[in-house]
This record gives C-alpha cells, structure tokens and sequence, in this order.
C-alpha cells in the first residue's frame, strides 16, 4: 500500500448477564473475570464488575479485524458457559438494575467513581471505540473539529440501547442519555488549533480536574497512547459485521479528511448547534431518524444522508480495501439495527398477555446469540 496504512484498531465493551435470571451476575463473576485473564490477554475489566472490555491489535485489513473480534466474542461467550454468565454486545444492558452494580477494584476506578459518586453506579453503558492512526499526528484537532458532521451517521448505525431498566425508552440509543451525565462527555468544543487544545489539557490538569486527557470522555478525541484519532460515539455492536461496517467508514473519513483539508473547514456554533440537533435524531430514531442537512437546509431520510456519506469516501474505500464495510453500512440502513432486533424481539416474546418479563429475557436470550455470532 503506498502511503499511510491508516492502522486501525477496535475496542468493544460488553455486558454480563446471569443465565439464569438475565440480571446482573453474581456468584460466577469472580471466576468469569479471572479465566477471562488467564486465557484471554486482550480482555480488561471495565469500571463495573458485570462488564468486560476487549481490543484488537492494530490491523491495515477489515477482514483481519472481523475475524479477531469474532475469536474473541466467542472466547467470551465459553468462558461465560462455563460460570453461568451470558455475554451482551448492546449499548445498554436491558434489564439490569443500576444500584446493584458493584465497582471493579482498582486505582483508576475507584479514581472515578470518588469524583462523580452515583453517577459512576449508574453509568450502567457499553460502548464500541475505534481508533485509526493518522498520518500526521499533530493534525488530529483539525481532524476532530472536520469529522462532527458525521458523528449522527455513524451513530444511527450502532444503535443497541432501546431498553433501560426493563423498559423500553422508546429511543433506539438511549445509552448517550446515561453516559452524558458524566462531565467531561459529548462533542468535543471547537478548537483552533492543536496548542489551544494543549493548552485546555494544560489547565485542567494543572487544576487538578483531571490526571490527563484519558478523563475528556468525548465522541470523539485524540488519544494520548497512540497516534491515533479515537471515535467513541457508538453504541457496543451486537453483531461483529455492524462493528467492522463502522469502522471501515470511519476509518474511510479520517483518510478523506486528510486528503481534503477543505472538507467541513470553518466549523462554526451554528454547525455545531446542527450536529448536536442531529446527534439527538439518530439517538432516538437510529437509521429511520431524518438528519438535517444544513446545505441544503432540510431534513433528509437517513439513507439520503449515508449515500452521500458513502459517495464521498468511495475513493477512500477502494484504497483501503473497505468497499465490503460500506456495504454492510447499507445492509444496516436497508434491514434495520440492534435497537429494532430487540424490540421485535420483545413484542414477539412479551405477547398479548404483555409479560414484561418475558419480553426483556428474550431480548437478553437473543443479545447473547448474536454477539457469540449464533443468529
């Protein structure tokens, strides 16, 4: 490949579940997160007992990345038979109670949880991270300021979190809703430049709000470990195709962005006002939201809205060898998300006799088999 590789690499984050009740694991937590260490290095506790987090090692090949995230949710989805627990690729667990959350010991969670308290408890979310090496590191706030418009794309695609609680929210990703009580969320502000942005970083530090740039827990932000630019805006993937779909047109984006330094330059509050408006539609419609399209100054249906996305990094995409990942974003758009999985899975389960119950165990049941890669 000539010139840079755009190296990409995906962190997906998941729920575990009691098999037997669907709620929050108990006795077999212990054992879960001890073989998980043992037998799966790529696996890491997350700020609550009943998650785990995994990550792939850099890859230049979507199919490399399909095939490594499907090793390891199935790796997972044993280790869970094995202690009871079921594994769940969804933004939001859909039955579990928050205040019967237990922390993961340790500095940086402990860290947390002292500064928001309940907040942290309640931060009952899983999310997916991809991260793709830039060619010019010191570029990245440019490249962070010219990539929010695309944010509610990529967000309509990834929506899992329809049910908070044992209830259906009626939005297909409330899990934005959860995670923004925390401070520090959201779209990142509009720097001028790298220094301004450094300059922020410097503050806070210095004030003793943060320990580093790891706690700006934004959609979208340079990361400190590696030379990359880390999206964070969606939702965990109950399927590996939508996950690696989403990041083959990220992935897409940065290197459009980088070869066109014209594209969404100039951000101003206005733009930003519009991607927020936009954020909202996707989060709560996913891909049958309508997005606004501040050229043209109307609403368009979603799959207007992701063609355009699509025509734009098509060059991108055959350079990368993503074409097969903007197809399956197309499959998502056609066929529907996680979010209208599982609520056909309810209705269907819940019945006439509207057995709540039933209808959330079953969306639970149906999570565990789509993300070991059963259905």
């Amino acid at each position: 490949m000539t010139g840079p590789a755009y190296r990409f690499g995906i962190e997906e984050e998941f729920f575990l579940a009691d098999a037997a009740s669907r709620g929050t694991p108990r006795s077999g937590v212990r054992g879960f997160h001890a073989a998980a260490k043992a037998l799966l290095p790529a696996a890491e506790r997350e700020l609550l007992q009943s998650q785990i987090e995994i990550a792939t090692p850099p890859a230049t090949e979507m199919e490399e990345a399909r095939s490594g995230l499907a090793s390891l949710r199935r790796g997972l989805a044993e280790i869970g038979r094995a202690h009871g627990i079921l594994v769940l690729a969804a933004g939001t667990h859909p039955g579990a109670a928050w205040d019967a959350q237990r922390p993961t010991d340790g500095a940086r969670y402990h860290g947390i949880l002292n500064e928001v308290r309940m907040i942290g408890q309640r931060t009952l979310v899983s999310g997916m991270h991809v991260h793709v090496e830039v060619a010019r590191p010191d570029d990245r706030v440019d490249l962070m300021n010219r990539l929010l418009p695309f944010l509610p794309v990529l967000l309509a695609l990834s929506v899992s979190s329809p049910f908070w609680q044992g209830r259906d929210t009626g939005l297909a990703g409330y899990r934005l809703s959860v995670f923004g009580e925390m401070p520090r969320t959201g779209l990142p502000e509009l720097f001028a430049s790298a220094a301004e942005f450094e300059r922020y970083v410097a503050v806070m530090v210095q004030a003793g709000a943060i320990q580093d740039a790891s706690f700006l827990w934004w959609h979208l932000r340079p990361s400190i470990r590696y030379p990359t630019l880390e999206l964070r805006i969606a939702d965990s993937c109950t399927r590996v195709e939508d996950a690696v779909a989403i990041a083959g047109l990220y992935r897409c984006l940065v290197r459009a962005a980088e070869r066109r330094s014209d594209l969404n330059a100039g951000l101003d509050p206005v733009a930003r006002a519009v991607i927020r408006e936009n954020l909202w539609r996707a989060q709560r419609d996913g891909v049958r939201a309508a997005l606004i399209d501040p050229e043209a100054g109307r609403a368009v249906p979603y799959g207007e809205a992701l063609e355009t996305v699509l025509a734009l990094v098509a060059e991108d995409a055959a350079e990368l060898g993503c074409e097969p990942a903007l197809e399956a974003a197309r499959r998502i758009a056609r066929d529907g998300t996680s979010a209208d999985r599982q609520r056909a899975a309810y209705a269907s389960a819940r019945g006439e006799d509207g057995d709540d119950a039933a209808g959330i165990a079953a969306v639970v049941d149906a999570l565990a088999r789509e993300t070991e890669g059963r259905a």
